[in-house]
């Protein structure tokens, strides 16, 4: 089973959304298991405060250190380990697909913690946090979305959550690229039509055509990622060939005028 704790001052709302759908069913099945915890529980004054001003003056405030602490150790002594943590901070590195499986495949449970406010304490982050990631270049009001972000994105390669592996390796960013256009059911929807090579029951025709369409979609929508790809292969040759020739083909002809 795997396991992840996330640490918030919104559990009901976050654990709400993380039991629903195909997530819910996983955590049914006991493929996965996902614990919200109240930082609020672990604070040590009545009115369970859990941020106060930041030194050096500054609007907002921040989470303290000591509530995070006592809630992030009775995760650890519940567990009976040290248990890798990762901070949902816009100062992190930005979450890619390799990071969710990288995170599925080294570890069996993980902490999110969930900031607020004008961020947390950084003595809780030198002595609990292991990596701090950003779901983007934006700044929200909390982790909460981010960390669900995380959490539905490691726990879908989980084996079982998915009825098949080939339900995420074919998405996008799985092998670097973006995924081809997918279509259902009317075969004619507002004079749309269906691409006919979908039709034809030809799979090995359709796979060929969904991986040139997601060559050409990867290289018009994020040359960064089309840079990275190696396209070398004798097959992806032929498609990049026919992708030019097509695209050629499709540019209106221009006749030759006077000057």
């Amino acid at each position: 089973m795997y396991h992840i704790d996330i640490m918030t001052l919104f559990p009901d709302v976050v654990g709400d959304m993380l039991c629903e759908s195909i997530l819910g069913r996983g955590q049914e099945r006991g493929y996965i298991r996902i614990d919200c915890h109240q930082i609020r529980d672990y604070t040590k004054n009545k009115q369970k405060q859990v941020d106060d001003y930041p030194y050096g003056g500054g609007r907002g405030a921040v989470m303290q250190a000591d509530p995070l602490y006592q809630c992030w150790k009775h995760i650890c002594d519940e567990a009976g380990e040290r248990i890798h943590t990762i901070y949902m901070s816009p100062a992190g590195r930005t979450f890619r697909q390799a990071d969710a499986r990288r995170l599925k495949d080294d570890y069996q449970r993980i902490i999110l913690v969930c900031g607020h406010y004008e961020g947390i304490d950084q003595r809780f982050i030198d002595e609990c946090v292991d990596e701090e990631i950003s779901i983007g270049d934006f700044v929200m009001t909390g982790g909460e979305i981010p960390a669900m972000a995380v959490a539905d994105a490691v726990c879908r390669l989980v084996p079982g959550v998915l009825s098949d592996p080939s339900c995420y390796e074919n998405e996008s960013h799985w092998n670097g690229m973006l995924e081809a256009p997918q279509y259902s059911r009317p075969e004619v929807w507002h004079d749309r039509t269906v691409p006919p090579i979908l039709l034809s029951g030809n799979h090995a025709k359709v796979e060929q055509w969904r991986r040139k369409q997601s060559i050409l979609r990867t290289r018009e929508r994020r040359p960064d990622l089309y840079e990275k790809l190696d396209l070398s292969s004798k097959e992806d040759r032929k498609l990049l060939k026919e992708l030019d020739e097509e695209l050629r083909d499709e540019r209106p002809y221009a006749e030759n005028t006077p000057d």
